[in-house]
Parts: structure tokens; sequence; C-alpha cells
């Protein structure tokens, strides 16, 4: 069969002319002879030259393929002709087709394209880096590229794998990156949380940090004793690391040591001297769970509360607080974890005004102090940075023998005397129940009385007040100059249950060393019927049953080594201090406070003028009406900042009495 010529009509007349071949048909045979060795040579060279071992490959092109939108060759490690992903839109989504011999058509939108063929093995896939350019396929005309109809190529991003071609909307790269999640923030402080997970280090989450003050915050202060106190020569209560001079035993109430003469403002100094005996302090700050600030701060606020105007009292304060803010160890935490201790009530600390009338320093509203926290004998229920530890009491064992052998003695302990009362009455106090019980102690046939207004020594005699707290089953405190009393633990050091009249007294000021169940331990009765005349102290304590009575006495008993503080020339065994349970809640705060902040979980709602009840909550972190709510309505200011009625600064401005060594 002939075959017909592609050529035109007036190519035939000239083969039937002349017989021989004309010049354009020798041009087209050369033209193919060119086009094939070109072909061989482009097979050889960029196909089998870079792996001699690879198998022929039948490659089928598209005619119609604009130069500009031509994909960039990629070769596989076969040497295998791949078609880079193809980033498609709406209506150009590649079709995978499977061939073995003949290149079948992939279908795009309506055209036909031709696709690539892939034999019969996978094609690798693509890895992708940083940057993956993207074929960007024309609506009509887009290369399909040919795979394995069971598993599609896919790009290696990171360390998934995701699709090649990524098809949406609009055209978008073919390699999508792993999205990097941001890293946590890291705190200062983390390295000192993770030291309580280490078990085999007995002080991990337990190191204290101590800055190193200069003298003149503490050791100064020392030396000039017998400027400390307009009323007493407090020289030679600094003796003995802070506990004052030895007591001797006469009468038989003490027991043969660990008996001191303390003064009970003597705090600053018991508690600096046991912190130099703490066993596990650090000199790098870094592990430290809290970082301690040995400031005498009541032996300064003391020697300036008479005759001195503000600015020789806010001296120290301001000092102090500059010094620290210039330490890195502040800057971890802007002073949220340090504290220090002030032994005397934070009234001393908390002068409402620039009066020069007005009482005590600005230590604890300096707003760098305010992070602080600060340790005194009593606490205000309206303010969150300070917190009541217990006052001292004239016993300081130097180990823990010397504590079971004293509480063996209370238990053994006959107490003829249903409830007594150590103090005097306060007149010019409309507010003041301390009238109303003397009354009731002096018609009371099962009352002790030790009044202390009529100059009787005995009120100054630590045996005479031991001696009449060990012969009472309950001891009565009412509040004195301000709400709390050095007499009630002396009382329940010698083993006698205390009355309460006030929630102020003790139950929200000494949360970290007294059971939250007060019914436990102690009686209270509210001031409000006493002072109405319609309670009757001795018919409420003799309605509670003995077997009741012996149980609350073992509690008070118990609780000894917690309220007392140990000599700080030695260490107890295995109990535990006032000194050491201070020193646990502050870590406790600290650390709780850090891992707040880590969780983002700090307490946005805290109410500082219901930071007493806060101290009472178990398992929540809300608060809302409270039974004692009448206690503590706060006064309101009157005549320039001045409380109104039984005022704190006028409380602790009677403190003088105190200074004189009255059992308030």
């Amino acid at each position: 069969m002939r075959r017909r010529s592609v050529l035109p009509s007036h190519h035939d007349d000239a083969e039937k002319g002349g017989g021989k071949p004309p010049q354009s048909r020798l041009c087209f045979l050369a033209t193919l002879c060119v086009m094939f060795w070109v072909l061989i040579f482009y097979f050889h060279f960029s196909v089998l030259a870079p792996d001699p071992d690879a198998r022929p490959v039948a490659v089928a092109t598209q005619a119609r393929i604009a130069h500009d939108h031509l994909p960039d060759r990629v070769f596989n490690h076969d040497g295998l002709l791949r078609t880079p992903p193809a980033a498609v839109g709406k209506e150009e989504a590649p079709a995978a087709v499977v061939g073995k011999e003949e290149a079948p058509v992939a279908v795009v939108g309506k055209e036909e394209a031709p696709a690539a063929v892939v034999g019969k093995e996978e094609a690798p896939a693509a890895v992708v880096g940083k940057e993956a350019p993207a074929a960007v396929v024309e609506k009509e005309e887009a290369p399909a590229a040919v795979v394995e109809k069971e598993e599609a190529p896919v790009a290696v991003v990171g360390k998934e794998e995701v699709p090649a071609a990524v098809v949406g909307k609009e055209e978008a790269p073919a390699a999508v990156a792993e999205k990097e999640e941001a890293p946590p923030k890291e705190y200062p402080f983390q390295r000192a949380l993770k030291m309580a997970e280490n078990a085999s280090d007995p002080c991990g989450g337990r190191y204290i940090y101590v800055h190193e003050l200069p003298p003149r915050f503490n050791e100064d202060m020392l030396r000039e004793c017998h400027s400390l106190s307009v009323w007493t020569n407090m020289c030679k209560f600094t003796g003995n690391d802070g506990l004052g001079p030895p007591l001797s035993n006469e009468d038989g109430v003490f027991s043969n040591t660990g008996w001191y003469a303390t003064n009970q403002f003597a705090v600053d100094v018991i508690f600096g001297n046991r912190m130099k005996q703490y066993e596990c302090l650090t000199k790098d700050s870094s592990i430290a769970a809290a970082v301690f600030v040995p400031f005498y701060a009541g032996f300064d606020v003391a020697r300036y509360l008479w005759g001195y105007n503000i600015s020789m009292r806010d001296a120290a304060p301001h000092d102090l607080v500059d010094w620290l803010r210039k330490r890195p160890e502040w800057n971890v935490m802007g002073g949220r974890d340090h504290f220090l201790v002030g032994g005397r009530i934070a009234w001393d600390f908390r002068r409402l005004t620039d009066e020069e009338s007005d009482w005590g320093n600005k230590l604890l509203f300096m707003p760098a102090a305010k992070n602080m926290s600060m340790l005194v004998v009593e606490s205000s229920p309206w303010n969150a940075n300070d917190f009541a530890v217990p006052y001292p009491t004239y016993f300081h064992p130097a180990k823990d023998e010397d504590v079971f052998l004293w509480q063996d003695r209370m238990r053994s302990l006959e107490r003829p005397w249903l409830f007594s009362f150590a103090g005097a009455p306060r007149p010019g106090d409309p507010m003041s129940i301390r009238g109303q019980l003397i009354d009731q102690c002096r018609t009371s046939s099962f009352c002790k009385l030790l009044e202390c207004d009529l100059g009787e020594s005995k009120c100054h005699s630590p045996s005479a007040i031991m001696k009449m707290f060990q012969s009472s089953l309950f001891c009565l405190q009412p509040q004195g100059d301000s709400y709390t009393r050095r007499s009630a633990f002396d009382s329940m050091l010698a083993g006698c249950i205390p009355v309460f009249f006030h929630p102020g007294s003790a139950y929200v000021q000494y949360t970290w060393h007294l059971p939250k169940n007060y019914t436990s331990y102690s009686v209270f009765i509210p001031e409000g019927g006493v002072r109405d005349g319609n309670v009757s102290v001795e018919e409420i304590l003799r309605s509670i049953h003995p077997d009741v009575v012996k149980q609350m006495r073992e509690e008070v008993i118990n609780l000894i080594p917690k309220v007392i503080y140990a000599d700080p020339r030695s260490k107890l065994e295995t109990l535990k201090d006032a000194f050491d349970v201070s020193v646990s809640a502050i870590i406790n705060k600290v650390t709780q406070l850090r891992r707040d902040i880590i969780s983002g979980s700090e307490d946005k709602d805290f109410i500082e003028e219901n930071s007493w009840k806060y101290e009472l909550l178990e398992g929540q972190r809300t608060v809302g009406p409270h039974e004692w709510d009448p206690f503590f309505s706060k006064p309101k200011p009157k005549d320039k900042g001045a409380d109104s009625g039984n005022s704190s600064a006028e409380a602790a401005k009677n403190s003088w009495k105190i200074e004189r060594g009255d059992q308030n």
C-alpha cells in the first residue's frame, strides 16, 4: 500500500519531471538525522550517564507548554526524571495514573494533558528544605505526575511527612513547613524549684540564702544596745544570742536548764542567730528556696519611737531598701522571695501619715518592702505582707529531751484553779473587757487573780507568772494594748488552756503554728457578751466536760515545741520549734508563688483587706462572708488619716507599758 505523501503537490511534479530528488527533500532528511542524533546524545548524557545501571525510561513531553511555565527538572538518586510537586488551583488537580508501557493521559480541567510515565518502582519522595519551589500549572495545560496507584509522593518536612501537592483555592507552596512552637518562658528561679525534685539532697527545696548586710543594719545595734529602748536597758537581754540572762530555779517552777529572762521583743536577734545554725544555708542564691534579710527591724524602730522625727525613723528602712534593690538576688522576683523579722507588732512599721505626731515608721508601706514577707509578733488582719510568729517565752531548750521532760511534767501537775488571769485593767479604753474579767475573777472561788496595777512585783516575775499558770486549767487572754499578748504563749508553755475573747488574739494571727480548728486547744468567748455583762466566764468553763478538758490540755502540751524558740547555740534533733515552722512556711509560700507564676495561675482577685480570711482557707482560694466579719470591720480614716475608735496606732503607742515589763 502506498503511503500518502505529506508534501505539497508541486514536489510531486518535480519528481515526475526530473527523477532527481529536489533540494527540499534532502534538507528534510538531513534535519531528521540531526534530530535523531540529538535525541541519542540527550538520552546518553542527560539520562543514562548519571547512573549506568538505570533502566531506560520513556518520556512523553507535552508539545505546547510555554517556555516560561516549564517546571525545573529534578532527578532522583536512580537518575529518573521527576516533576516537582505542583500547587494546583481549585480546578487544576493533576491525576496520578499508573502505566507500565504506555503513557496514559491525565485529565486536567477539560483538556487532556500527557502524563509522565514512571516505571514499576515507586518514585522517591522529594526532600523539601526551608524553601521548596512549586511548579505552577496552567489551567488547561498542566503535566501530571504519574505514580503508582496506592502510594502518593510525599514531601519530607522536618520530621513529619506531608503530601507533595497542596491543593487550595489559591496557589500555595508545595511543601508546608512544620510550625514551630514557641519555647516555654524561662524564669531565673526554676533551678531552685528543680532542687526540690532531687531526692538524694536532704536540703533540696530548703536552701536559704542570707544577705551579708552592712553591720549598721544589725550588729552595730547590738553594740549600741543601751539605746535600743527608752524604758529598758536591752544590753542584758541581748546576751546569750538574744535569750537574756539565765533564770534561777529557787521555787522549783522551771526545769534546771534552758530557762532565760527573755525580752518579749527579742525575736529579731533570736531568729537571726538561729538562722546562722540553719542546716541548709547556701552561698548560691540561684538554688535558694527563699532569701533572708538579717535586718533587726524591731530594734531599729524601737530606738526612734520616742522623741525622733519621721526622717530619722524612716532612715534605716530607706537605706535597706536602696541596698537590696541594687543586689542581683532582688531582681529575681523583685523581692517577693525575701523575708525579714521585726520582733514587734505590725503597727510599729505602718505609720499612716507623714505627720510628726504619728506613730512608728513606714517600712511596711514602702513599695519595695511590700514585696517582702515580714515576720512580726502581731500581724495586721488587713495587709498581706506581714505574718505573725510567736512571742518568745522563757524556755529555750537545747535538745529534744529537755522538751519531752517538760511536757511530761505539765501532764502530771495538779491544777486546783479552774481559771486565772494576770494583768491590769484599761480604764481609758471603753472597748476593753479587762475590768469585767477582773471583777468576775475576784468574785469567783474558782479563779486565781494576779493584779498588775497595784505595783506588785510578782507581775514582773517569770516564776510567779508561770507558777500561777501551772496551777490553772484555763488562762484568760483578753486583748492587751493590741490584739495579742505574750502571756498567751507563757500559759500554753505551762499546759494551761487559753481562753480568747477576740479572734485577732490568736486564731487569725498564728496560723502557721496553731491548729485552724481552734476549739481543739482553746475556748472562744466573744467579748461582746462579757462587755455587756451577759456572759459568766465561770459558768461557760465549768460546763465543759472533764474529758474534753483533758483532750484540750493534751493538745496544748503537744503544741509546746511549735511555740517556743530553741537555744540558738544548738539544734533540736527531731522536734520543730517556732523558728523551723516559720522558715518552712515561708519556703512553702515562695515555692507556691513561683509555681503560680510559671503556670500563670496567680490569684488576680486577691483582696488585701480580707487577708485574715485567706489565712483561714483550706482547699479553696476565694473568700466570702465570715462569722468574724464584725470583729474585723476596718476603722475608717478620720482626722488626716488617724484611725477612729480603738486605733491601732494608739494601741501601738501605748505599748510603752509592755516595754516596762507589764503582762499587758
